[in-house]
């Protein structure tokens, strides 16, 4: 009876994975491009199918829309499995993952989608939205400073873990710092 309990959780964890994954697969970007008449949209700019990309290349409108469609694949997950499904907290870091993984890594694109980034701050808003204060702040200051949009995102990005470690939130903490590596190892393939 145990082992028969243990192997539903085991199914229910692997499917919960999964769909995340599937989920994390939708991306802006490329549904944006198709909507404007673009076969791929990896195929202009920097040829990376992440919300910057769509901005640079379809416009400001691109941009916001690609934003939408990104972060609500993560936030609605992320709710459904916190709120209603009632997961652990390690369940939900694995949802988390999957999201992102799915998003930068998608089969059905021959695992070349965007960067992360919308996915790591939809995440943040779910899980530390009081840490996004200092991350936005660190953003303003480091465009102000360094004029760099990819230096002060990271920047900011940082705080997210580093906010969670002094209010010793240690397994969110964990989760964002992997989830800022998989971003940064996503920045170093292919062009900004």
């Amino acid at each position: 009876m145990i082992r028969s309990v243990r192997s539903g959780w085991l199914l229910l964890y692997i499917v919960l994975f999964l769909l995340s994954y599937g989920l994390g697969c939708i991306n802006g970007a490329y549904i944006v491009g198709k909507w404007k008449g673009i076969k791929d949209i990896r195929t202009l700019g920097s040829a990376n199918a992440g919300a910057r990309n769509a901005g640079r290349v379809l416009g400001k409108g691109a941009f916001v829309g690609t934003v939408m469609i990104d972060a609500l694949k993560t936030v609605i997950p992320l709710l459904v499995a916190e709120y209603i499904l009632k997961v652990n907290p390690i369940t939900l870091a694995g949802i988390s993952l999957a999201l992102i993984i799915g998003h930068i890594w998608p089969a059905h694109m021959q695992f070349r989608g965007g960067k992360g980034v919308v996915v790591y701050l939809a995440n943040a808003l779910v899980m530390a939205p009081t840490a996004l204060i200092g991350t936005a702040v660190i953003l303003v200051i480091g465009l102000v400073f360094k004029r760099s949009f990819t230096f002060a995102g990271f920047a900011g990005m940082l705080i997210i873990p580093i906010y969670l470690l002094f209010h010793a939130e240690w397994l969110l903490a964990g989760l964002f710092f992997i989830l800022l590596c998989i971003v940064t190892v996503a920045h170093g393939w292919g062009k900004n």
